[in-house]
């Protein structure tokens, strides 16, 4: 299999796996939430070493290793990205498999198991058309300040959502123009819809403007702009006067 192959595969037999947890009606909870990360999780890491065994790994539920700081090549993982989400039998959750080449989030596979869909780099499909009214996805709980501030500003609608790789996919999937983010993230948050987002002709970038770069030393990520490239200059010029 290629790279977006595998990529795509691991996310979609991980999806299965996690539906399957949670079927199962033994567990609620925070206790179902552990049960998915750490299946999923297994079975990606095991994968991914026995697949690609030269390639550098970081995921959220394993243990770092600085031997991935001397790849090229490093993939980055969340096995589950919005546990509570998966928790509550929501759809608004993702399986992120992406792949950092040379700090690049070249290629990568998001699964959203609850909608049975799975966007990749290697099949980009065209953007459907934009709104008329501008929609900026948020967070369900703790919507960021910058992101209300620029949605007063330029007249958007807020729509709140769970994790980093649905709000991400939204903009790819027409459900919205711009996820703006500024609550800080990490690595695993965002490589894998970062890779995706740009494959179908998205706009990536920190707040600033400035690339999204991964295997870092810190894998901590401060903030993301993932939007319609229309939007991106006037975004990024609204928040250079917020933050």
């Amino acid at each position: 299999m290629t790279d977006a192959e595998l990529a795509a595969h691991l996310a979609h037999i991980a999806g299965r796996l996690l539906l399957e947890v949670r079927e199962s009606g033994l567990l609620t909870g925070k206790e179902l939430g552990d049960a998915g990360d750490k299946t999923a999780n297994q079975f990606l890491v095991a994968a991914l070493r026995q697949q690609r065994p030269e390639d550098g790994l970081l995921s959220e539920e394993e243990k770092d290793s600085p031997e991935r700081l001397n790849k090229s090549r490093v993939w980055i993982v969340d096995p589950v990205d919005g546990t509570r989400e998966y928790g509550e039998a929501r759809s608004d959750w993702a399986v992120h498999v992406g792949l950092a080449i040379n700090g690049k989030p070249e290629i990568g596979a998001v699964g959203l198991p609850g909608l049975g869909v799975i966007l990749r780099t290697d099949k980009p499909a065209p953007l459907p058309e934009a709104a008329t009214k501008p929609r900026m996805v948020v967070s369900r709980t703790r919507p960021a300040n910058e992101a209300v501030a620029v949605a007063e500003q330029i007249g958007a609608e807020l729509v709140p959502m769970g994790s980093a790789g649905a709000k991400a996919m939204a903009i790819v999937r027409g459900e919205a123009e711009i996820y703006l983010h500024t609550g800080g993230q990490f690595e695993w948050d965002s490589c894998a819809p970062a890779a995706v987002a740009a494959a179908h002709g998205l706009h990536i970038s920190r707040v600033d403007g400035s690339p999204l770069i991964y295997n870092q030393r810190d894998v901590y990520m401060p903030d993301l702009l993932i939007c319609r490239p229309e939007w991106a200059d006037r975004v990024l010029q609204i928040v250079s006067k917020l933050v």
